[in-house]
């Protein structure tokens, strides 16, 4: 269904009033021009698809709160990209992995790193302590200063999460 024509010039207005001006933010934030043009169009894709336009008072600030998410998320993405990366160097050639691979490996961990992100803070804790770190519950227990049961609690709800997100 097209969108009514309303929105369209909502939309258009919105886009050719504060693109140049995000798309200068995002240069601040991001250094690289072509991420931050490919943010900027994520900004505007967001609204878009939100289908709320009508609503918005401040553009400027509404733009800058989607945009600065979506560079946390660029950095994150980041973070795990160059970790993996670091990862698969320190394996012998025998081992590595084709492009195809590396590239379903990075979203694998992108997913997982969004899944662990929306749990509580000890959780995701214990998660990583347990799974990355390779801790027992009663060494987790005690990093976290908790009690075991509290450990497993903690790694059921994160390895459900975990496995239900990635369906």
């Amino acid at each position: 269904m097209p969108a009514p024509q309303f929105s369209r010039d909502v939309f258009h207005h919105l886009y050719s009033s504060h693109h140049s001006w995000l798309l200068s933010w995002l240069r601040r934030k991001v250094k690289e021009t072509e991420q931050a043009a490919d943010l900027a169009q994520d900004t505007f894709l967001s609204i878009l698809n939100a289908d709320n336009m009508q609503d918005i008072r401040e553009p400027r600030p509404f733009l800058a709160t989607i945009a600065r998410r979506l560079v946390a998320n660029y950095h994150r993405r980041q973070i795990i990209e160059e970790a993996y990366l670091d990862a698969l160097a320190s394996l012998p050639e025998a081992q590595a992995h084709s492009p195809e691979e590396r590239a379903l490996a990075l979203e694998l961990l992108q997913q997982i790193d969004q899944a662990l992100n929306s749990l509580p803070h000890r959780a995701k804790q214990a998660f990583l302590l347990a799974h990355l770190e390779g801790l027992s519950y009663a060494e987790i227990a005690e990093v976290l200063q908790v009690s075991t049961s509290s450990v497993k609690q903690y790694l059921s709800r994160a390895n459900q999460h975990c496995f239900f997100s990635m369906l």
